[in-house]
Formats: structure tokens, sequence, C-alpha cells
């Protein structure tokens, strides 16, 4: 096992300043999940930067609450409500995702918004390179992420439900715009790498305003993979999802391949021998979620695309160093994403100056 793996996978008691009064948490479940019974016992899940996440146990069964951390949080940040409405959309229409349970707005039951869902048992891989797994399990597993986004993709926002999830349009400008700004909400340091991008990408955006429903994150971590089968059986990590452009939330998932080693736990695909792997080229990989998505000439411009998502990335981390500053950070590796930003900023920019 990775010591990426050892470090996030599983639980650990809750950590100081997110703690949970059991008590009033059950009495709002017995009144709120269906069929729940106590007696009710509270982790805190190790992994993730962002939204504090628990394991809820009790004599009906398992469970999983997502909460808004405590603090002082950036504007539209760690919107647990938009999670909740986008997982039950997706889950009313088969895609794998955890049954949504319940949704708290009442701040006073555990400090803050939280929602409850089902737990679902599978296996999260915390390395890319899936070390206990073979060749043709590694192929598999790709092949099944691969159509599992693209199958977000071709989903009718209108006729899931959440044609009001975003605002259509002008997504990379508002995207841009948005990141921008929680970037210098955040900032620590000067980085220059980071002023050309936000300079740059404004002025290079491509002309095309295609919809679908985007994650914002879709990454290996972030999903369940069946404990025996090659299959992705459930999509967590919601936060950043919108209506927005496929394309864009494809090729920052398409960043797998392209992240060396900078000390942000994972290594990324770069450099590894990928046929000893079972794992597809990025462009065997770009290949299969066209033909899925009926993209007919592949993806042009992805220079830009890499420059905005290196971009973008760096400022997720930038915000998670704010919080860390700001003593509301919900892991215990946030430390490290402030080292992360300025070699990612780099690589943005080189993607940028390759673009004619």
């Amino acid at each position: 096992m990775s010591i990426r793996q050892k470090q996030n996978i599983g639980t650990r008691e809750v950590a100081a300043g997110y703690a949970i009064d059991s008590d009033r948490l059950q009495d709002y479940m017995l009144s709120h999940v269906s069929g729940f019974q106590g007696p009710l016992k509270v982790r805190q899940f190790k992994g993730g930067q962002s939204n504090p996440t628990y394991l809820l146990s009790a004599a009906s069964g398992e469970y999983v609450l997502r909460r808004k951390p405590p603090g002082r949080l950036l504007r539209s940040a760690h919107a647990v409500d938009r999670e909740f409405k986008v997982i039950s959309a997706l889950y009313a229409a088969d895609f794998p995702v955890p049954r949504p349970l319940c949704m708290c707005r009442d701040e006073e039951v555990v400090g803050t918004m939280f929602f409850i869902m089902e737990y679902v048992n599978g296996r999260i891989f915390w390395d890319l390179e899936l070390p206990d797994s073979n060749p043709d399990e590694r192929r598999a597993i790709y092949d099944n992420v691969n159509q599992t986004i693209s199958d977000l993709h071709n989903f009718d926002v209108s006729r899931i439900g959440l044609a009001d999830y975003g605002k259509p349009g002008n997504y990379f400008a508002r995207q841009i715009s948005r990141w921008i700004g929680q970037y210098e909400a955040s900032e620590t340091g000067i980085i220059p790498e980071m002023n050309q991008l936000m300079d740059w990408l404004p002025r290079n955006i491509p002309d095309d305003d295609r919809v679908a429903v985007v994650h914002g994150d879709f990454r290996l971590d972030n999903m369940i993979i069946h404990p025996d089968e090659p299959k992705v059986i459930a999509v967590l990590d919601w936060e950043l999802s919108t209506i927005g452009h496929p394309v864009g939330d494809f090729t920052y998932h398409l960043m797998s391949w392209q992240m060396p080693e900078i000390g942000i736990g994972s290594t990324g695909l770069l450099g590894k021998d990928l046929q000893a792997l079972g794992i597809p080229t990025e462009d065997e990989y770009v290949d299969a979620y066209c033909a899925r998505t009926g993209l007919v000439g592949g993806i042009e411009e992805r220079e830009f695309y890499a420059a905005y998502n290196f971009f973008r990335l760096a400022a997720i981390l930038q915000g998670i160093a704010g919080r860390v500053r700001d003593g509301t950070a919900s892991s215990q590796h946030g430390e490290s994403a402030a080292e992360a930003v300025r070699p990612l900023a780099k690589i943005g920019w080189n993607h940028a100056q390759r673009v004619s």
C-alpha cells in the first residue's frame, strides 16, 4: 500500500475543531432518516481537503455526513446544499452516486449546514498506478472511469432537472473570474506565473459554449470502485460541480496524465510505463472519450485547457493554503497545498506559452 493510500484511507477520531454533538445528531436522524436506529458513533474520514466528511455508524447501518467547515469561508465555497441537489438529480437518473438521504440547513444541529447520504462500500484508489492491481484490471478500471465521465457529460441537463444548476454560456470567463477572485482572497505570496495566467487566460478563451453537468474535480480518488469488479459504483465530492463546459471538465481529469511529482501526493502518470501497467496513454484516453461523447475531430486547443486547469488547481490549492493560515482547513495534509501552487502555476504558464 502506498504512503498516500495509508494517509487517506479509513477514518480517525474527529479532529479538534470539527466535533459533532452525537446525541443531537442522533435525535435529528431519528426524525429525518428513514429506518435509522441508534446508538450513533461518529468518526471522521482521513481523506479530503475541503468539506469535513464523517462516517456515522449505528444499529441500522452506516451513513456518511458531509458538512461545511466551521469558521470564515470564501464566498460561494463549500456549498454542500448544491452537492445534495446534484447527487439527488443524478441518483434519480441512475448515475453512480451515493443515495442522498437528507439535507439539513439548520446550523444548530452540528454547527454548520450538512447532508447525509448512504455509505457505499468499495475501493478508493489514491495512487494512479493502482499498485495492487494487474494490467487487465487497470485497463478495465480506467475504461470504466472514461465511460463514467462520458455518461455524465452526455446527460441532457433539462431532462434530469438541473437546468437551473448553473448559468449557461460564458463558462470559462465566469470560472476564470471566480478563481482569480478566490486566489487573490487567499494569496500568501507573489507568484509571477499566476499573475501572467490571470492576465492571459481571459484573453484566450475558445469560442465554444457547449453545456453539460460538470463535476469539477473528477479524479480517481473521488470515486468508489466495486470491491471485486472494475466498475465505478459512486462518484464523490460534487462541491465544485455546476453547469459548464464538458471539455473543461474532461481536460481537468486529463491532468492525471500530465502531472509531474510536485509534492501534493499522487505523482501523476507522466513518464510512467503505461503499456506495462495496462493504463491507456493520454491520446488513447482522449480518443475513447471523444468516441463516447460524439466529439468529432478530437479536442482542439488542448494547450489552453491545460493552462486553464493547472491555473484552476493552483487557485484551489491556494484556497486550502489560505484556510490553513486561517485555521479552517479540514485535512491533516493541507500544509502541502501552499508548496504546490508555484510549480502548478509554472506548468500552466508553460502550456499557455505553447499556444500559437
